[in-house]
């Protein structure tokens, strides 16, 4: 495997592409893709418009303020099979051993999986032009809700693959996902700052986690039409932190 060190440019784009093509390729080969997708899309739209003809409001927000707690089941359901599968069928080893770079092999598979989440979140645009038909939404504001929407996505994915990565059984990468969705997601939920605040009041261990941790106000920025530098790079630097860590655990798993 070469040394990332000595990679180019060139030859970083080149094998990631590979590996991006393969990976995107095995999410549409299998039947488990598109029920997942289904049962995203119609779980998620279902609710929405459930509230939609309740609140008679044309505004796409509540289905975004949904969207966190539905992605902490979605998103694991994508990524457990990524580095699991390959290791339960014994490919991992294979993988090891093709002359690719441990950082090509992991982005391929993280920008697969973006990928297969966009087009996911893509087939949420019928309610777009709903709203637009039957009345004079914000536009600018539903763009800034599904640019946080991708962004908490690739977040996701980014933990859930490292995750994946961890273990060769896909229940354990699922639930692990899935514990870490719940942390970044009700870290940021009120009564649980407050719980955690009055647990060990002292150290305000809630507070802190909530304006340090937890995606919510990050995420929540967004829903409000405020695209900040400090929310971008948290998604960023939080989902580059995980990249890098899935890195380290296939270079620790090759030697």
């Amino acid at each position: 495997m070469p040394d990332a060190g000595r990679l180019q440019p060139r030859e970083l784009v080149e094998g990631t592409r590979i590996v991006f093509a393969r990976e995107l390729e095995a999410y549409f080969d299998s039947p488990i893709a598109y029920i997942y997708a289904t049962v995203f899309l119609v779980l998620s739209c279902t609710t929405f418009m459930n509230s939609f003809f309740l609140d008679a409001v044309v505004d796409m927000s509540p289905y975004f303020e949904l969207l966190p707690f539905l992605l902490i089941p979605f998103v694991p359901a994508i990524t457990m099979r990524s580095w699991a599968e390959e290791r339960a069928q014994h490919t991992f080893e294979l993988l090891m051993t093709l002359p690719l770079h441990s950082l090509q092999l992991v982005l391929g598979k993280y920008l697969a999986a973006v990928c297969f989440y966009m087009l996911v979140l893509l087939g949420t645009l019928p309610i777009v032009f709903m709203l637009i038909w039957l009345g004079d939404p914000d536009v600018g504001l539903i763009l800034c809700n599904y640019l946080g929407a991708l962004l908490l996505g690739a977040f996701f994915l980014a933990f859930g693959l490292f995750a994946s990565a961890l273990t060769r059984d896909q229940i354990v990468a699922f639930v692990l996902a899935g514990l870490l969705g719940f942390f970044f997601v009700l870290s940021g939920h009120d009564k649980v700052v407050e719980v955690v605040d009055g647990l060990w009041p002292a150290s305000q261990l809630g507070t802190w986690l909530y304006e340090s941790i937890s995606v919510m106000p990050h995420y929540q920025a967004f829903g409000r039409g405020l695209i900040g530098l400090d929310h971008v790079l948290y998604f960023v630097l939080m989902s580059g932190f995980f990249i890098w860590m899935n890195q380290l655990t296939l270079q620790r798993a090759k030697y």
